[in-house]
């Protein structure tokens, strides 16, 4: 990461921050990643979804780091990780940063651990790497129309500016911290268990230069997601699928991903919304360490 770029201002106790750099050297699309390693034992990788990043996790990681090494990436073009002018934020290239985690670093016997966006790279990483993947616990899969757009009316407004031709280049560079606030309200029940000060780490985020044309892209290419499920059936590793009951997907969504991995495990957790890593962390932490 340039030096003169913002640095995080959360900091998860026991976490240290690395980069891996571009396969092409400095002139490729890629762009370098940024992830956080915590803790000792077999290796477990977060994966964060839309308009987040790695402390997304940052009650879960300190539950489980003394069972695990866990890895918290920060997807292509979000977080700290490189905004690369003109990169795809379609699902494959997405899926692309989670490989390079898993072979640049070599890790093997993974557990890959995606919350909404994070869950349909985990499947579809799962995969691509069966030789590195151990199971997946996809949490939340956002892989069905609207997304984020049922949280809410302003969430639909908003969203649907964003990807509108033209004016949602502009609308894009708006972001207003209430406004913000309010739209991912949408994924907990305690509106309390977002903290202003993880609103105040992702608005500065946000402020990175390039990063409007990185949310936009994120919103106007989740038909990629959808397209992702038809990967599913190919994961050889064990599958964990966990909703909460109160998830932006409909009973619909959730009951065509059954049938798509019908030996697949499945939970549905009562009482909870959208975001179980940030409101609910001990829940998924006491799922990993019964499953480890």
């Amino acid at each position: 990461m340039p030096s003169q770029e913002a640095r995080p201002t959360i900091h998860i106790p026991g976490t240290t921050s690395h980069t891996i750099a571009p396969r092409g050297g400095r002139d490729s699309r890629e762009g370098t990643l940024r992830y956080l390693k915590a803790g000792t034992g077999a290796p477990l990788v977060l994966l964060h979804t839309v308009r987040t990043q790695a402390e997304h996790f940052r009650f879960l990681i300190p539950l489980i780091s003394d069972q695990y090494t866990v890895y918290a990436l920060d997807l292509p073009g979000m977080g700290y990780s490189e905004i690369v002018p003109g990169a795809s934020y379609e699902e494959p290239a997405l899926r692309a940063g989670v490989e390079r985690l898993l072979t640049e670093l070599d890790l093997h016997d993974v557990t890959l651990v995606g919350e909404s966006l994070g869950a349909v790279l985990a499947l579809t990483t799962a995969a691509d790497l069966p030789e590195r993947v151990r199971r997946v616990v996809a949490v939340n899969p956002y892989d069905y129309r609207d997304g984020i757009a049922r949280s809410s009316l302003l969430a639909r407004a908003v969203i649907g500016g964003i990807q509108a031709p033209g004016l949602g280049a502009v609308i894009a560079q708006q972001e207003p911290k209430p406004v913000l606030r309010r739209i991912l309200q949408g994924g907990v029940g305690d509106k309390a268990a977002l903290r202003d000060d993880y609103v105040d780490e992702l608005i500065q985020v946000g402020r990175r230069p390039g990063y409007p044309n990185v949310a936009r892209g994120l919103y106007r290419n989740m038909p990629s997601l959808i397209a992702a499920r038809s990967r599913y059936p190919e994961v050889k590793a064990p599958i964990h699928l966990v909703y909460g009951e109160k998830d932006w997907s409909r009973p619909s969504d959730r009951a065509a991903n059954k049938r798509l991995l019908p030996d697949a495990q499945f939970t549905q957790l009562p009482g909870v919304d959208h975001f179980i890593a940030l409101e609910w962390p001990e829940k998924l932490a006491a799922l990993l360490h019964s499953e480890a």
